[in-house]
C-alpha cells in the first residue's frame, strides 16, 4: 500500500516522564471537557511498561486536583488467552494495579477482553459483543498505544489486515520472547491474545502513540517512514486523520530530525552536531574521516557545515583530533603525564573508584576490561551491586543447588531439616499452577545469595577486594515479583549513604536503558538524584561520572568520551569474569530481543566499537569499552 501525505505530528522529549505528563495532561483535558457538556469521555486503554507513567500521572491528578473518572468510561485493547484476570501477568490485574483500583471510575465503565472464556465459538461471540459495546457508546474519543518490536499496536501481529477487528490472534516469536520478562520464562507465555483489530482501533477519533527507550528506536523509524504494510502493523496510523507521537529521545533516535537533522533544516553547529555530522558522512561513503573532501560535504548536504569551516580539510583534522583523544589506556588518568587531551585527570593517584552495577553481572558485562585495567593500574576499585538480580535465577538451577547440597550433607551424614523442608517446598512450588507467579521468600533469598557469591568469585578473578563489594539490595527491587515499585525515598537515600561514604574520585554507572525489564531505568535515578543532590559537597569537585552501557546497547561514536582499549588476551580475562556468574550462563531469564548469552553480546558490540573507529582512521585494537560523561555539576 502507498504512503499517503496524511503529515501527523511528533513530539520528542529528552524523558519519558515529561512527555507521559504531557499525554495524561491530554487526557485530563477530554475528560473534563466533556464533563462541561454532560457527556461521557471514552478512552482505549494500553498496557505494557509504556504507559505506567501516564497512569501514575493520572492518579496524582485525581487525588491532589480532583480530577474524576465517573464520566469515563474505557475498553482495553487486549489481553492474554487463556489468562485468569488476578494472574500477575493478567491486564485486568494491571490495570487495577496501576489506574483503577485509585481513581473514581464506575466498574460497569470498565471493559476489559476476557481471557477466561473456553471455546473458540465463545471467544467470537465476545468479541462481536465488544465491537457492539464501542459502537453503542459512540466510539472511542482517544485511544492510546504503545509500540511493539514487531511494529504490533495491540496484539495485532505482522499480517494482520485493515479490515480486522476484535478477535482472538496467535502471538508472534518475538513479542512471546519480549513477554518473557514478565512471565519467569518464555515456556510460560501464552500463545494466544484477544485484540482490538486494526479497524476498531482507526475508527478512534483521536489516536496517541508513545515509545520509549533506545530498543523501540528502530521500529519506530519504520513506523512513520515506512511504507504502510500488513507486516508493520503501526504503520497504518500513517493514514489516521488525527494521531500524536510521543517519544524520548533515545526511541526517536532513528528519525531523521534526530539522527540527521541538518538534511531537513539548518542547524546550530555544535561540536557535537560536527561530530555527529562527519561520523555520519564517514559511514555512508565508507571513508576514513582524514579522506573526506569538499565535494563530499557539497554532495550529501553538508555545504553549510562546509561554509561555516571552509574546508574540509579543517573539519576532518578538528574532528580526528577530538575522537582521537577519547582513547585511553589510563581509565583512571595516567600519573605524572600530560593530561591536557585525555578524558581522565592524572590527579589524584591512585583514584577511588566506584563502580554502580544495576544487577551482580553488568560490570564484567559492561566494563569488565576497563575494571581490570583500573585494577591492575593500581586504583582503589569498588563495586556496588544496586539489586539482588534474584529473578533471574531460575527455579530449577536454585532447585539444583538445593538437591546438592542435601544429598551432600546426607553423604556426610548431616541431617539439616529446615534445608530437606526448602528443597520439598521449592519442589512443590515448581511442580504447581503457581510457578511463575511470585516465589515463596526462601526461594527468593537463595537465589540472591546464588547471585551474590557469583559477583564475589567475578570480582576475585578480577582482583576487587571483597571489601571493597557492597551489595545495596535497592527495596524497589525486592518485591519479589517481575513488577517493582517505583523509585523511593529509601533507594536514593541508600545511594546518598554509600557515596559520602566512599567519596569517590571516579564514578562509573549504567547509562543502558534498554534493559528488557526495566531494572537499569530506576537504577540509574537513583544514582542521578543522589548526585544531584549531594553536587555541593566538597568531594565531588574532584569527581568524574562516567556512564557505561550494557549487554543491549552501545554509544554512538559520536557521543564516546572515552575509550578504553581492550587487548585478545584483556578480552579472554574478561569473558572468564562473566562466566563466573554461572546462574546467567547457557540461558537466562531475562534476554531480551538478543538470543546470544551476554558474553558474546559483549565481546561483539566491543569489537565493533574498535572497528569502527579503525575505519575512521583511528588505530586498529581488538575491542573497546566506551563511556561518556556525566556532568552533574552542570546539568
Amino acid at each position: 500500500m502507498e504512503k499517503t501525505s496524511i503529515e501527523s505530528p511528533i513530539e520528542i522529549f529528552e524523558h519519558s516522564l515529561e512527555a507521559s505528563k504531557k499525554i495524561a495532561s491530554r487526557i485530563a483535558q477530554l475528560i473534563i471537557a466533556k464533563k462541561e457538556v454532560g457527556q461521557m469521555a471514552v478512552l482505549g486503554l494500553a498496557t505494557g511498561s509504556s504507559p505506567i507513567e501516564v497512569y501514575n500521572e493520572l492518579v496524582r491528578m485525581h487525588r491532589e486536583e480532583a480530577l474524576s473518572f465517573q464520566n469515563v468510561i474505557t475498553f482495553n485493547l487486549d489481553e492474554y488467552f487463556p489468562m485468569a484476570p488476578d494472574r500477575e501477568q493478567s491486564y485486568h490485574r494491571f490495570m487495577n494495579e496501576y489506574l483503577f483500583d485509585h481513581v473514581d471510575i464506575l466498574p460497569e465503565n470498565i471493559h476489559i477482553p476476557d481471557g477466561t472464556l473456553t471455546s473458540v465459538e465463545s471467544v467470537n461471540k465476545y468479541c462481536q459483543a465488544y465491537e457492539e459495546k464501542i459502537d453503542e457508546v459512540g466510539g472511542i474519543d482517544l485511544q492510546i498505544l504503545g509500540i511493539g518490536r514487531t511494529g504490533h499496536i495491540g496484539f495485532n501481529e505482522p499480517g494482520s489486515t485493515l479490515e480486522s477487528i476484535t478477535r482472538l490472534v496467535t502471538l508472534d516469536n518475538k513479542t512471546r520472547v519480549d513477554a518473557t520478562k514478565d512471565f519467569f520464562g518464555k515456556h510460560n507465555v501464552p500463545k494466544n491474545a484477544v485484540t482490538m483489530g486494526i479497524s476498531t482501533i482507526l475508527k478512534s477519533k483521536q489516536v496517541v502513540l508513545m515509545a520509549w527507550g533506545e530498543g523501540k528506536a528502530e521500529i519506530v523509524e519504520r513506523a512513520i517512514n515506512g511504507h504502510m504494510s500488513a507486516q508493520v502493523p503501526a504503520t497504518f496510523l500513517q493514514n489516521h486523520m488525527n494521531v500524536t507521537y510521543y517519544f524520548d529521545m533515545p526511541a526517536a533516535s532513528e528519525l531523521a530530525q534526530v539522527k540527521t537533522p541538518w538534511l531537513l533544516d539548518s542547524i546550530t553547529w555544535d561540536a557535537l552536531m560536527v561530530r555527529k555530522a562527519v561520523v555520519w558522512l564517514c559511514e555512508i561513503l565508507g571513508k576514513p574521516i582524514l579522506t573526506l573532501t569538499n565535494e563530499d560535504y557539497n554532495e550529501n548536504g553538508l555545504s553549510e557545515l562546509l561554509t561555516k569551516r571552509d574546508s574540509a580539510y579543517k573539519i576532518n583534522i578538528e574532528v580526528f583530533n577530538q575522537l582521537q583523544h577519547t582513547i585511553t589506556g589510563w581509565p583512571g588518568g595516567k600519573p605524572n603525564a600530560d593530561d591536557s587531551q585525555r578524558p581522565e585527570r592524572n590527579t589524584p593517584f591512585p583514584k577511588r573508584t566506584l563502580i554502580f552495577s544495576p544487577h551482580p553481572d553488568d560490570d564484567v558485562i559492561s566494563m569488565g576490561g576497563t575494571l581490570l585495567r583500573l585494577v591492575e593500574q593500581g586504583h582503589e576499585v569498588h563495586v556496588a551491586y544496586q539489586v539482588s538480580g534474584n529473578i533471574a535465577v531460575f527455579d530449577e538451577y536454585a532447585y539444583n543447588y538445593l538437591d546438592f547440597m542435601c544429598d551432600y550433607n546426607q553423604m556426610i551424614d548431616v541431617k539439616n531439616e529446615k534445608l530437606i523442608a526448602l528443597r520439598d517446598e521449592v519442589r512443590d512450588y515448581m511442580q504447581s499452577d503457581q510457578s511463575g507467579n511470585k516465589a515463596p521468600d526462601a526461594l527468593r533469598e537463595l537465589k540472591g545469595q546464588l547471585r551474590k557469591n557469583e559477583a564475589k568469585a567475578a570480582c576475585r578473578y578480577c582482583g576487587v577486594d571483597e571489601k571493597n563489594l557492597h551489595f545495596m539490595n535497592l527495596p524497589f527491587y525486592e518485591t519479589g515479583e517481575v513488577k517493582k515499585k517505583p523509585l523511593g525515598e529509601e533507594d536514593i537515600q541508600l545511594t546518598m549513604d554509600l557515596l559520602q561514604e566512599q567519596q569517590p574520585h571516579q564514578v562509573f554507572l549504567a547509562g543502558d536503558l534498554s534493559d528488557p525489564h526495566g531494572t537499569h531505568r530506576v537504577c540509574l535515578e537513583a544514582i542521578f538524584e543522589a548526585m544531584r543532590r549531594l553536587k555541593n559537597e566538597a568531594w565531588t569537585d574532584n569527581c568524574k561520572v562516567w556512564m557505561y552501557r550494557g549487554a543491549w546497547q552501545e554509544w554512538d561514536i559520536a557521543d564516546i568520551e572515552m575509550a578504553v582499549p581492550i587487548s585478545p588476551e584483556e578480552l579472554m580475562k574478561k569473558r572468564q569474569a562473566i562466566f563466573r556468574h554461572q546462574s546467567q550462563k547457557d540461558g537466562v531469564a531475562f534476554p531480551g530481543s538478543d538470543a546470544r548469552e551476554f558474553w558474546q553480546r559483549a565481546e561483539d558490540r566491543n569489537r565493533h566499537t574498535a572497528r569502527q573507529y579503525d575505519k575512521l582512521g583511528m588505530a586498529q585494537y581488538e575491542a573497546m569499552e566506551a563511556f561518556v560523561e556525566w556532568d552533574f555539576k552542570n546539568e
